[in-house]
């Protein structure tokens, strides 16, 4: 589902999340780095930058071939891998810093992605995460989403539970020595509501795939409610949008 969105589109605006949470891991020249669901490989670039030997894994060929090419024309010296975030191909205890920025928390079975990080986290290592919370624009259009959809665009539970500090320590507790959450906000800017709406339609496999499913009148009224929630959730006064979302920053040590 996710791979019906232009995801190359997503990236940029989502970089500067993954270079935050990369300097919050404080990763060093040799430090050896997994990126889960890297997507197109922010997180991965970002530790490549400082040294790092980096791994980088996703589910989705699409997203594997968009980062491999995306990192090479970097000059990064990045491996790409197919991998599950449920079923990581990676030998326990076989890296230092295991990272996924707003990824491995949308596969279905929270109990095994945690479990899988850190299995594959050296001990003494770190698990860093950054996960969308229920709070802000993100939530609200999710929940739209599932408003129109039948069944969700996501299995239960829902992944907007990893943005729940709660949540996050109950899932890590039997796992990590120690834990930190440091709640964030994450903003997003568009010229007006319209070109928000034409974004979200180009680049969220969720709303892509609610597109390709519902009747074209019952996907214009979704459309139609999406732009009056941004309207609503609009921050800015002089004719842009500007929305916000929160998300947690998670830095858990093996």
């Amino acid at each position: 589902m996710w791979s019906l969105g232009d995801y190359s589109l997503v990236a940029p605006r989502l970089e500067p999340y993954a270079i935050k949470l990369a300097e919050a891991c404080a990763i060093r020249p040799g430090t050896t780095v997994l990126d889960v669901a890297a997507g197109n490989g922010n997180f991965a670039l970002a530790a490549s930058a400082v040294g790092a030997k980096v791994t980088a894994s996703d589910l989705t060929p699409r997203m594997l071939e968009l980062g491999r090419a995306r990192t090479e024309a970097a000059g990064s010296e990045i491996e790409w891998t197919e991998g599950d975030a449920e079923a990581l191909p990676f030998p326990d205890q076989g890296f230092e810093v295991v990272a996924s920025v707003f990824g491995a928390m949308f596969a279905p079975r929270p109990e095994r992605v945690a479990t899988e990080l850190f299995r594959v986290c050296r001990r003494g290592g770190l698990v860093a995460m950054a996960n969308y919370g229920w709070e802000g624009f993100l939530g609200a259009i999710f929940k739209l989403f599932a408003r129109y959809s039948n069944p969700l665009p996501f299995e239960l539970p829902s992944p907007f539970e990893w943005g729940d500090a709660t949540v996050v320590r109950a899932r890590f507790d039997r796992l990590a020595s120690d834990i930190g959450i440091r709640p964030q906000v994450l903003t997003m800017h568009f010229a007006s509501v319209e070109a928000g709406i034409d974004y979200w339609e180009r680049t969220n496999g969720p709303m892509a795939a609610l597109k390709a499913m519902l009747p074209p009148e019952r996907y214009a009224e979704c459309r139609q409610e999406g732009m009056q929630l941004m309207a609503r959730m609009n921050q800015s006064s002089n004719g842009t949008l500007d929305l916000s979302a929160s998300y947690l920053e998670v830095l858990a040590r093996k």
